[in-house]
């Protein structure tokens, strides 16, 4: 059923830290401390930091506190690196309930919080506050089936049993098997399909435009796993962009982009492929590649708890431009019910039109 309640917890000044913890294997029997962590996170601090983390006590071995980085490790010890507590970066707590039933729930996902730990947000995140919420009714909490960026408003679709999580990410990896193939050409849109709302820089000259520009990853600074561009040997990426209102005074165009499932970061990328970036968007210039086309210095220097500084680069996460998954049609992953969401669009994305109608529905209510 439809609702539209919110839920959220105000976030604690610092988060509780991190914990990992290894066991050592035989191919790294004999290695020391530092050779093994600097090795093996290479890209979560510099050796310095590392250094600084063994002498500030923050490493067990076997569960004593070891602060020599030239201990030797043996296999099967267990090692536990612990992260000390830090405050996050702002982020907003309060999350929309779009749709919920028994299998699944959708929320309207605020831009400016992550859906899943990573980097500097490890407790500021969708997940979390999913696990806060379920904690006070002692339910299992639901879990995220894609991914929105940071900045990225909107939809987000969360399984509540192991069905419909195995079902909706069947859903997303079908569609996008499938790019480019028939199910494409003859119009069906397969088990889901999103649209989406956009800010585009420039005026867009034709009234729709269909890319199908694939998508790959090239190492970049500050992203551990490489940063997702246009790249001919990519994977295969297909969006539908129609044109809503061309505002040549501001010299942006408001854009409707259709997509099946999504390659990460896909309309930033593709609107950024056809020269017309999201306005405001800090990382992605023309061509579906990054601003930064010199990025391949990296800063050995390192922060309070030994990590790497913060990248001076733009990287995926930061926000500033306007896109907003609008709405969601989808089979029902227990009945195959044809479902349809909608989030309700920002006025920054709204046609002059659709602004008189909310704003008069608004002065009825």
């Amino acid at each position: 059923m439809a609702c539209r309640r919110k839920f959220g917890i105000p976030w604690p000044e610092c988060n509780d830290g991190l914990s990992y913890d290894d066991v050592v294997r035989s191919s790294d029997s004999g290695l020391t401390l530092i050779e093994f962590y600097f090795t093996k996170y290479k890209s979560s601090a510099p050796l310095q930091g590392w250094l600084q983390r063994i002498k500030s006590g923050q490493i067990t071995f076997d569960g004593r506190v070891v602060t020599d980085s030239s201990t030797v490790l043996r296999v099967g010890s267990k090692l536990v690196y612990h992260r000390l507590p830090w405050k996050e970066p702002d982020a907003p707590h309060m999350i929309e309930v779009l749709y919920e039933d028994d299998e699944m729930i959708a929320l309207n996902k605020p831009s400016g919080l992550q859906v899943l730990p990573g980097g500097l947000f490890q407790q500021r995140t969708v997940l979390t506050q999913l696990q806060w919420e379920a904690n006070l009714h002692k339910k299992p909490h639901p879990v995220p089936v894609h991914r929105l960026g940071r900045g990225t408003s909107g939809i987000l679709l969360c399984a509540k049993t192991k069905l419909a999580r195995a079902r909706l990410a069947s859903y997303f990896a079908d569609g996008t098997s499938h790019i480019g193939g028939k199910r494409d050409t003859n119009g069906e849109i397969g088990k889901i399909a999103k649209i989406y709302r956009g800010l585009a820089s420039g005026i867009v000259e034709n009234d729709e435009v269909t890319i199908n520009q694939p998508i790959g990853v090239v190492k970049y600074p500050g992203v551990a796993k490489g940063l997702y561009v246009a790249s001919q040997s990519g994977k295969p990426a297909l969006s539908v962009v129609g044109i809503l209102e061309r505002n040549v005074q501001e010299n942006s165009t408001l854009v409707q982009v259709k997509i099946q499932s999504g390659r990460p970061h896909q309309i930033r990328i593709h609107l950024s492929f056809i020269g017309h970036p999201l306005l405001g968007d800090p990382l992605y210039g023309d061509g579906g590649q990054p601003k930064c086309l010199d990025c391949d210095s990296i800063d050995e220097s390192f922060a309070e708890d030994g990590g790497y500084q913060r990248p001076t680069k733009p990287v995926p996460g930061d926000c500033g431009y306007n896109l907003h998954a609008h709405k969601l049609v989808l089979s029902h992953p227990l009945t195959n019910e044809l479902i349809e969401i909608t989030a309700p669009l920002p006025s920054v994305l709204q046609t002059p039109e659709e602004a008189k109608e909310i704003g008069a529905m608004e002065q009825t209510a």
